[in-house]
């Protein structure tokens, strides 16, 4: 199993937390990003730098992923691909995507960006909290050792 990180968007607060599961597990990971991003030094991690672009780091990300591998994004979007090619998918909040879930989230993300271009104003997430931490952490360590 090999571990994508879309990085671009990655929370500061969640990089100790993921370091330390990576070193702690030798967790082959890649941190996929369109700028330099750093989770910390490791001989499990690399750091590969995208094209600029919207969708780039996603791109590549479906692009490497095969069956089995796990994915920490905060894109719907790519969670629905990553789940589509039967990987595992974690957002930054601690919601593990699923076969079950990854449909109802891409609607309602759809129907937001259906509200926001129609030129309705409407609220952006929530503030990232030290409970969100929390929940990434708890999700991230439950999703590990069930391997």
């Amino acid at each position: 199993m090999t571990l994508y990180v879309d990085g671009d968007a990655f929370p500061n607060l969640l990089k100790p937390i993921l370091f330390r599961a990576i070193e702690r597990l030798s967790l082959k990971t890649v941190v996929v990003s369109n700028k330099k991003i750093n989770i910390g030094h490791s001989s499990y991690i690399e750091y590969l730098i995208v094209e600029q672009g919207a969708d780039e780091a996603d791109n590549k990300i479906v692009e490497l992923l095969q069956k089995d591998d796990f994915v920490i994004t905060a894109d719907i979007p790519l969670a629905n691909k990553v789940i589509e090619k039967e990987a595992h998918a974690l957002d930054h909040r601690g919601l593990q995507y699923t076969q079950d879930n990854i449909k109802e989230c891409l609607a309602v993300r759809n129907l937001m960006q259906e509200i926001r271009d129609s030129g309705e104003l409407t609220k952006g997430p929530s503030a990232f909290t030290q409970k969100d931490v929390q929940k990434f952490a708890n999700s991230l360590n439950a999703f590990l050792q069930k391997l």
